[in-house]
């Protein structure tokens, strides 16, 4: 009763207020993109921080990594530096409205973060011409990456690598949650939360959760509307599953409390049907979220590099084989 009281009230309050929840669109495209040796320039001008973490020599590979829900570029540092002393040169970019680009906080929306990819895409494998290019998303990143390649302007590239992609689409969430994310994007897009006294456990690597409560890049309280953007483009993920084809990486977490496993399963089966051949998955029984700064995330990135390497029938930790397991995979 209490839940449905709510719900009247704001719907009420929506006939009178007219809000809608904003995205926050890039500018008019104005001049050619550049790869900087911080900063990746986009077409409308806006200047997107980089890092980049490259071997001592010659790369073989290159990975362009893309942070997860109000983390930014950092994210990739220690992965990076490992991936670096295997000959993979690494770059990572902070996301309009995410770390020190513009908009901190503000949703671009999915178009915009999907033409950015595909624009460091282009620039990436022009520097490297003769290198594979593979791309990596964490959560959020992932989503970005996997609607990115069922877009017909998306370069060729060698594959991709997901990480815990963001998957909880409304179509697996129950409907009060849908309902209420909808009435409050509508009436009060502009309501900052903070997820405060919501008890779920990211990583097992406490020292790193610490630190990121503790770096004030990474966003503590968001806006309505900003997650509304993100379940739009946790949507269009999930339902990208039969489109999207190519060398694929999946890495997920058993552990995992931030995106649930009735979506993540429902997408693998669907993503699984066409082309299985070129498609890796791999389930980490301990692991969590954030499975590339978890305390077993060496584990992950020796797998990444043995897949980009393309040598071994199975990936080191034996992840895929408990993948088949649970997945029910021949």
């Amino acid at each position: 009763m209490k839940l449905r009281y709510i719900l009247t009230v704001l719907v009420l309050a929506i006939s009178q207020s007219g809000c809608m929840p904003a995205i926050y669109p890039p500018g008019a495209k104005n001049n050619a993109a550049q790869l900087g040796e911080n900063t990746f320039l986009t077409e409308d001008g806006a200047r997107l921080p980089l890092r980049h973490w490259l071997p001592k020599n010659e790369p073989r590979a290159v990975i362009i990594a893309l942070h997860g829900f109000n983390d930014y570029s950092r994210f990739f540092d220690t992965p990076g530096q490992y991936f670096s002393s295997q000959g993979i040169a690494c770059f990572a970019y902070d996301q309009r409205g995410f770390g020190m680009a513009p908009n901190r906080g503000l949703w671009a929306g999915g178009e915009t973060y999907t033409n950015d990819l595909q624009a460091l895409v282009r620039l990436v494998k022009q520097r490297y011409p003769k290198r594979p290019v593979y791309l990596l998303g964490e959560s959020m990143g992932g989503a970005i990456v996997i609607t990115a390649m069922s877009q017909a302007g998306m370069p060729d590239v060698a594959g991709i690598i997901l990480a815990a992609p963001a998957l909880w689409a409304r179509s697996t969430m129950p409907w009060y949650q849908t309902g209420l994310l909808w009435t409050l994007a509508h009436s009060l897009p502009w309501l900052t939360l903070t997820g405060e006294g919501v008890h779920v456990v990211a990583s097992d690597n406490i020292d790193m959760l610490r630190a990121m409560g503790r770096d004030p890049l990474v966003i503590k309280g968001t806006r309505v509307e900003t997650v509304y953007g993100l379940t739009d483009l946790m949507d269009e993920a999930f339902n990208s599953a039969a489109r999207l084809h190519g060398n694929t990486l999946m890495l997920y977490g058993e552990k995992d409390e931030i995106i649930p496993k009735e979506p993540t399963y429902a997408f693998l089966q669907r993503f699984l049907e066409t082309n299985p051949a070129e498609k890796t998955v791999a389930i980490y029984q301990n692991g969590y979220h954030m499975l590339l700064r978890d305390l077993e995330a060496p584990t992950t990135w020796k797998d990444i590099t043995a897949w980009i390497n393309a040598s071994p029938d199975k990936l080191p930790s034996g992840a895929d084989s408990r993948a088949r397991q649970l997945l029910k995979l021949s």
